[in-house]
C-alpha cells in the first residue's frame, strides 16, 4: 500500500538519507575480456578506423546518429566529438587479447541529484559480435554506476532496432514504452524505446552477469556452458 499524506493522497516511498549519487569517475575499469578506458582521439581512433572497417557493410550504423567513418581523419573527428561533449563520459572497449580499441560506449544524460543515468552511444565493431566483450563491457558500466549510488540505469533505442532491445532485455532491462516521434535521425523519423534497470534488481543480476562472464562457465575452446539467460532465471 502507498503511503498518504495528511491530505489522504498517496505518495512515492521514502528514499531515506537520499543526497544524490556520486560523481561518474572515468577511471579504468577491468573486466576478464576487456577493459574500458577514457576515450582518447590520439590514443584510439586509429584502432576504431580499423576495427570498424572490418565490417562489410554499415548496418551496423544504420540506427546510431552518425554514418560510419571511412577515413582516420574522420574517425579522429567523429571520436573527437565525443571526447570534447561534456554531457558524456566516453569509453573505449579494449580488447585485452589484442590491446586495441574494438568499440564505444557512454555514460550519458547524467542526473547525479535524481539519481539516473544513461549508457548509449553504443558502437561495436565486429570484433566484439558474438563475443563476450559486449556483455562484459555494459556489466562494467552498470556496475561501476550503481555502485556509485544511482538508482536508474536507462536503455534507449530506435523502436526498429531489435538487435539492441534485444540486447537490452538480455542485460535485464525492463521495457517501459515507447516514446512516439521523439526524434529525426537521419531524416527519418525515430520512435524510441525506453528500458530501465533498478538498484533493487541490480543484485540479482549483477549475480547472473557474474556467473556467466567467470572462468569456470567458458570451457577450453571458449563456448559458454551456461547461457545467460538460464542464470537470469529466478531459481
Amino acid at each position: 500500500m502507498p503511503d498518504l499524506n495528511p491530505y489522504g493522497q498517496p505518495v512515492g516511498d521514502r528514499v531515506p538519507g537520499w543526497d544524490g549519487a556520486a560523481q561518474l569517475s572515468h577511471a579504468p575499469l577491468q573486466g576478464r575480456f576487456c577493459r574500458l578506458e577514457a576515450l582518447n582521439a590520439d590514443r584510439h581512433s586509429d584502432d576504431l578506423f580499423l576495427a570498424y572497417q572490418k565490417a562489410e557493410d554499415d548496418r551496423d550504423w544504420t540506427w546510431l546518429g552518425a554514418a560510419r567513418p571511412d577515413t582516420r581523419q574522420a574517425t579522429w573527428h567523429w571520436v573527437q566529438s565525443k571526447v570534447t561533449d561534456e554531457t558524456l563520459i566516453p569509453w573505449a572497449v579494449i580488447d585485452q587479447n589484442s590491446g586495441r580499441a574494438v568499440g564505444v560506449v557512454c555514460f550519458m544524460r547524467i542526473d547525479r541529484p535524481n539519481g539516473v543515468v544513461e549508457i548509449g552511444h553504443v558502437t561495436w565493431s565486429p570484433a566484439m559480435k558474438r563475443s563476450p566483450m559486449s556483455t562484459e563491457a555494459q556489466w562494467l558500466l552498470l556496475n561501476a554506476a550503481f555502485a556509485a549510488g544511482y538508482r536508474r540505469v536507462e536503455w534507449k533505442c530506435d523502436s526498429l532496432n531489435a538487435a539492441s532491445r534485444a540486447a537490452a532485455q538480455r542485460l535485464g532491462f525492463t521495457y517501459e514504452g515507447r516514446f512516439r516521434q521523439a526524434m529525426v535521425r537521419q531524416g527519418r523519423n525515430r520512435d524510441t524505446d525506453w528500458f530501465s534497470l533498478l538498484d533493487g534488481e541490480w543484485p540479482a543480476i549483477n549475480d547472473a552477469l557474474t556467473r556467466w562472464l567467470a572462468a569456470d562457465n567458458y570451457d577450453a575452446d571458449g563456448r559458454q556452458i551456461k547461457r545467460l539467460g538460464e542464470l537470469m532465471k529466478k531459481e
